[in-house]
């Protein structure tokens, strides 16, 4: 059983981001769900960035730091989109991370310093995402991850949708959820 903080993307704590932890706490794993929108969510994914935007992405990091100090350091850090923010940095500067989660989204390494040996991250990725090509840089982020972090994973799924892990929204893709659950699941055993 692991221990996981999970962070929610752009559009807020929607129904999808619950339903994920509820599979992952189906499999017997402890999940924290904080809430960086303070009770907010945005019918699409242009409104919630501009949200974020708006909050200041600083700020989004900080709720994130604040959130993880009621649950013991030795946790896995998830983020999906957004929420790769606060999941990635507590990864990379947290000590006593058990592992990172970076969903739908990636930052370079350089954000938030060397990457700290012996913690394990996973990363899923769609390969004709706009959000995550070009300017944006998502996926070369999480290239150079998995070419300089010793037992990285990175799966790039097929398909455009950004926030495809999501049961709650246009982007849920079945199959490429299953995929990449299951894949989370055998990261955290």
């Amino acid at each position: 059983m692991s221990e996981v903080v999970l962070f929610h993307h752009a559009q807020g704590l929607t129904p999808g981001c619950r339903s994920l932890a509820d599979r992952l706490g189906a499999a017997g794993h402890v999940v924290h769900l904080p809430d960086l929108y303070e009770g907010r969510t945005f019918a699409t994914l242009s409104e919630g960035a501009g949200h974020a935007e708006q909050v200041g992405f600083g700020t989004i990091v900080e709720r994130g730091r604040s959130a993880a100090e009621a649950v013991p350091p030795d946790v896995v850090y998830a983020g999906l989109s957004l929420g790769v923010l606060p999941a990635q940095m507590l990864a990379q500067t947290r000590p006593g991370a058990r592992g990172a989660l970076l969903l739908h989204s990636c930052v370079p390494l350089s954000e938030f310093g060397r990457w700290p040996d012996g913690v394990p991250v996973q990363i899923h990725l769609s390969e004709g995402d706009e959000w995550v090509l070009a300017p944006n840089d998502d996926l070369e982020a999480a290239r150079e991850i998995e070419a300089t972090v010793a037992g990285a994973e990175l799966f790039i799924y097929a398909g455009d949708r950004h926030l495809f892990s999501d049961d709650s929204l246009p982007d849920h893709d079945p199959t490429a959820s299953a995929q990449l659950v299951e894949r989370v699941l055998r990261f955290l055993g």
